[in-house]
């Protein structure tokens, strides 16, 4: 099992843990969304158990695109950039390395029995 951890978050509960899709559905570098607990949620796979997840929405102006974000790197960190204004975002941390005022809200993410689970606290 592989999990992508947020360092912000306390220690999860299990019912937190929603199975989103399998890891055979997303194609590698190309974001899929999904909605979980009414939440859109952008999900990449980076490598074989490598798997982000973050919100569909653009810290910036609100519009759900960023599972259609280009995905690179910041050195060894892993990003999404914006694909309406080009900001670019740390896939792990949600950090903005383009403007420090925004930030992509994360989730954390694991790989179970081939299934793809996200951490999605009720609302």
């Amino acid at each position: 099992m592989t999990i992508t951890q947020s360092p912000r978050r306390p220690q999860s509960r299990q019912d937190d843990w929603i199975r989103a899709c399998r890891v055979g559905d997303l194609e590698p570098s190309w974001g899929e969304a999904v909605l979980l607990r009414m939440r859109q949620i952008a999900l990449f796979l980076l490598g074989p158990r490598e798997v982000y997840a973050v919100a569909h929405e653009d810290p910036d102006g609100g519009a759900p695109v960023m599972a259609r974000g280009i995905v690179g790197s910041r050195g060894d960190r892993p990003t999404i950039a914006s694909p309406l204004h080009k900001q670019v975002y740390d896939l792990g941390t949600g950090e903005c390395f383009t403007d420090p005022a925004l930030t992509l809200q994360t989730f954390r993410t694991r790989i179970v029995g081939g299934f793809i689970e996200i951490e999605v606290e009720e609302a």
